[in-house]
């Protein structure tokens, strides 16, 4: 048997844009409102510190009230903390997440790195969860990062709006 506190998760997905872009994403409060929260979920933000030690404390909301999947602080939320741990730019990003839970199965500090390595079709960014929570499956996980990916693939995307 193993000891699933230990678990590490990976996602990756080559996104159609430069690292410069992605990175900035990932520091801006309003971007990461917006691609961060997987579908079906909406984002609000009390604070956010985008610097190495920097702290943000979010919340995560269901947006219909029939979901598959209880919210880790309530029946419809998933609220939590953060801190910048290390920040490379247009490289790496480590943070460091702790859930608002009294259900000690998501308890714990779980490490979250996300890379970005240049390629010739835009950028592979990859994040890896390590020391996940025993109460998070590995399947809804696998789930949620990868749709958080395809959010930031969307919003960094994007084409300019150009109006003659």
């Amino acid at each position: 048997m193993t000891d699933s506190s230990k678990r590490t998760d990976n996602v990756s997905l080559l996104i159609r844009s430069s690292p410069e872009t992605i990175y900035d994403a990932c520091l801006d409060p309003d971007a990461i409102a917006s691609w961060r929260p997987p579908s079906g979920m909406s984002c609000e933000i009390f604070e956010f510190d985008p610097r190495e030690g920097g702290r943000y404390r979010m919340v995560f909301r269901y947006n219909d009230a029939q979901h598959a999947a209880s919210g880790k602080t309530s029946a419809n939320e998933d609220e939590f903390t953060g801190k910048f741990k290390l920040l490379v730019p247009n490289q790496k990003i480590v943070e460091e997440v702790v859930f608002k839970s009294d259900d000690p199965a998501f308890a714990g500090n779980m490490i979250i790195t996300t890379t970005l390595k240049q390629t010739p079709g835009g950028t592979q960014v990859n994040i890896m969860a390590e020391q996940v929570p025993e109460g998070i499956s590995a399947e809804d996980h696998y789930a949620g990062m990868m749709s958080s990916l395809k959010n930031l693939a969307m919003y960094t995307e994007q084409e300019p709006d150009i109006t003659v």
